[in-house]
């Protein structure tokens, strides 16, 4: 078992005050004024502390911090940081966790999550809340369950993501990404999806202005679509919906199967006809229908 130092109850102030530490727990303590007091430090254990200013966390490894704090003025605080485990906290301050590896994060509130989780790898979120623009761009190889965030952009240039659970209100959600399954879970957001490959719905809620456009291979299984519109121009789709969607403009190719669509367009000369399936469940059910 690793025997560890203990540092109890103490306030840490100035530029690196632990710098380079090992095989160290600290409990019930402050890192006041001071940059990146504890850099370049391995094997250490942080209970109920709280952190004041920025770069706490950088080029470290092996880290567990459980109910601590980072205070807004804690800006950037782990980057370059490998083998985390933050647990039971609170972090108010942007721009954290940057190019970290084997992360872990559960149950913790990032009340100003806005660029945070760029370029990680190895990463899973449980029972996460965020508020934010840009989360998690350019991160992989992501499991997440139970997150709420509330910031646009997010998940941009993801690969291989599984989200379970989770409730987004996020405009331009998951551009440019590769290889994401969402489970049972409710998105809202203009703009869903360009650009990305491989991404799939299973049993989720969606509301979109021009929702999941410019997708190769797009999937949607028992979902969902309220308030939809212009929705899949020029993506390849393979999508059973529940109840129907208020229009559909231009799908390259694949199948869509609906209880109705309220408005359907194809334009000939931007992509053919025939290469997409339309199926209503209901008759009549199409309101307007163009093939132009």
């Amino acid at each position: 078992m690793k025997i560890y130092n203990e540092r109890k109850c103490e306030y840490f102030t100035g530029e690196r005050s632990l710098f380079g530490s090992e095989n160290l727990m600290v409990t019930d303590s402050i890192f006041g004024d001071g940059e990146s007091p504890l850099k370049e430090s391995r094997n250490i254990r942080l209970e109920g502390s709280m952190f004041k200013w920025k770069y706490p966390l950088w080029y470290c490894e092996n880290i567990v911090a459980k109910n601590c704090t980072w205070f807004e003025t804690a800006r950037a605080g782990v980057w370059y940081t490998k083998n985390i485990d933050v647990e039971d906290s609170l972090i108010e301050a942007p721009k954290n966790f940057r190019r970290c590896e084997a992360l872990t994060i559960r149950n913790v509130s990032f009340a100003n999550g806005e660029e945070t989780l760029w370029s990680c790898d190895n990463v899973t979120l449980d029972s996460v809340t965020a508020k934010g623009d840009y989360f998690a761009m350019n991160s992989s190889n992501m499991k997440i369950n139970g997150l709420t965030l509330y910031g646009n952009y997010s998940f941009d240039g993801v690969r291989n993501a599984e989200i379970r659970n989770s409730k987004l209100l996020s405009k331009d959600a998951f551009w440019n990404s590769e290889n994401i399954t969402v489970y049972d879970s409710f998105i809202s957001g203009e703009y869903l999806g360009w650009n990305a490959k491989n991404l799939t719905l299973i049993n989720c809620t969606i509301e979109s202005l021009q929702g999941m456009c410019y997708i190769e291979n797009l999937v949607l299984k028992n979902c969902r679509l309220l308030n939809t519109t212009l929705a899949f121009e020029y993506s390849t789709v393979n999508a059973d919906i529940t109840g129907g969607v208020d229009s559909v403009l231009n799908p390259s190719g694949g199948s869509i199967t609906a209880d109705f669509i309220g408005e359907l367009t194809i334009e000939k000369d931007k992509v053919d006809p025939k290469a997409t399936k339309i199926l209503c469940r209901r008759d009549k059910v199409v309101s307007l229908c163009k093939c132009v």
